[in-house]
């Protein structure tokens, strides 16, 4: 409420309740030029929706989910069986190990048989599974068989080349 003297006629004053104005972008449409200004202010350009798939996955390093294809099971290889011993016939079915050539995926995590001390790890971009390693991907294996696996190993760390 305005003091008294003062003859303040807003918008809600007592002596004027109600008012035909419109708010305050009423009160601005009757001092300015809305339309003018609706034309002239630059809006910018039209956004579409915002996609960074395209640019956070590189189609060409795509190969789809899982090492399905390029791997092998390792009840056939003698040489699991030798790393492996606590394993059984059933779980070295369920085990698969990347063929010699097999591109890593970047973030996956992998453990080689052969340095199992070393750890699991994460790859990094352009990594291989190159001889003498017997690469295993954590994605292709059930929770159990990969904690068997990588018990009592140290954290996984980022594979950093030497």
């Amino acid at each position: 409420m305005p003091r008294r003297g003062q003859h303040d006629q807003t918008p809600g004053d007592a002596r004027n309740p109600f008012s035909d104005v419109g708010g305050p972008a009423g009160r601005h449409a009757q001092t300015h030029d809305v339309r003018r200004e609706e034309i002239t202010n630059p809006r910018g350009p039209v956004r579409e929706k915002e996609d960074y798939d395209q640019d956070l996955h590189d189609p060409q390093l795509q190969t789809g989910p899982g090492h399905a294809e390029q791997s092998f099971v390792a009840a056939g290889a003698k040489q699991v069986h030798e790393l492996l011993p606590w394993l059984d016939s059933s779980q070295l079915e369920q085990l698969t190990v990347l063929n010699e050539g097999t591109r890593l995926e970047q973030g996956g995590v992998y453990l080689d048989l052969r340095a199992r001390e070393r750890g699991p790890f994460k790859a990094i971009g352009g990594e291989t599974a190159d001889s003498p390693h017997l690469y295993v991907a954590k994605r292709d294996l059930d929770h159990e068989l990969w904690h068997s696996l990588s018990r009592d190993l140290p954290e996984v760390h980022i594979d950093r080349p030497n």
